[in-house]
């Protein structure tokens, strides 16, 4: 009897020991290992700042959202001079941005605007297979909408002067529409029925977060990316002759307008300009 407590006890005193070995002899590292894997994995989000400072009219980019910084980098690589070969973008500003910034200012519209004929036909008169037409872009309706003569004789979309006053005053209507200029800027392209129901259907008003179609989804970033190129031509591949064409700070003083006299008069008259 005795015998048998005796062999239970060293078989005890055997698994105890053992237990402490097996305690004692597991390396720190694998501890931490361990320690480590149960940890939740923490990701870092790089934001690279110059996207930060991307906008328009005021209303910046949203931050740290890879999607939107990736359709951003595809849109301006698409607007560089590599991929488009020419500066008649900054030809045709040079000649009509003068023109369109005081109609914009006067109608209390954001100056980022004026990149929108570029977008919509590089600031040239023609007609689409939609059958939209003009500097800006206007199908008949909306351009009779807003005062303009749409007609077998008359066509005032042509007509920089009157086609930039009737879109400074559908864009301002988007506005207040909507309260924001992304979402008027993508209203003009997409409708604003359409893009109500949108919103509505998403229960979602930030353009850069909501899906919409193709040619919508891209307009505002084609409207960042004209704007970049146009601003910081050498950026992105563009020669010194297309920074020298908008220099701020140019020794020659450049005409209000291209054709001074007659542009000018014709704004007056159209009472966009004060006298």
């Amino acid at each position: 009897m005795i015998k048998k407590h005796l062999i239970m006890c060293a078989v005890m005193l055997s698994i105890f020991l053992t237990a402490k070995m097996f305690n004692y002899s597991a390396p720190s590292s694998l501890a931490k290992l361990i320690h480590i894997r149960q940890e939740p994995k923490k990701v870092k989000i790089l934001v690279d700042p110059y996207y930060n400072s991307l906008s328009f009219a005021d209303e910046n980019l949203p931050v740290g959202d890879s999607r939107i910084t990736s359709k951003m980098k595809k849109s301006l690589k698409a607007h560089s001079h590599s991929k488009l070969r020419t500066s008649k973008l900054h030809n045709q500003a040079s000649k009509w941005f003068p023109v369109i910034e005081p109609i914009l200012a006067k109608y209390g519209i954001p100056e980022d605007f004026k990149y929108m004929p570029l977008v919509e036909s590089g600031l040239k008169a023609g007609v689409s297979p939609k059958g939209a037409s003009g500097f800006w872009q206007f199908m008949p309706q909306t351009a009779r909408d807003f005062g303009l003569r749409v007609n077998e004789e008359v066509d005032d979309r042509d007509n920089i002067q009157k086609s930039t006053v009737a879109a400074a005053k559908y864009i301002k209507s988007l506005y207040r529409e909507f309260n924001s200029w992304t979402l008027a800027a993508a209203a003009y392209n997409i409708g604003e029925g359409r893009l109500k129901r949108q919103i509505y259907s998403q229960s979602q008003d930030n353009y850069f977060k909501m899906k919409l179609n193709r040619e919508t989804a891209s307009y505002v970033y084609k409207l960042i990316s004209m704007k970049e190129i146009i601003e910081n031509p050498t950026r992105y591949g563009y020669s010194n002759k297309a920074s020298r064409l908008l220099a701020k700070a140019d020794t020659k003083k450049r005409p209000a307008f291209p054709y001074p006299v007659v542009e000018k008069n014709s704004l007056i008259n159209n009472e966009i300009l004060v006298n």
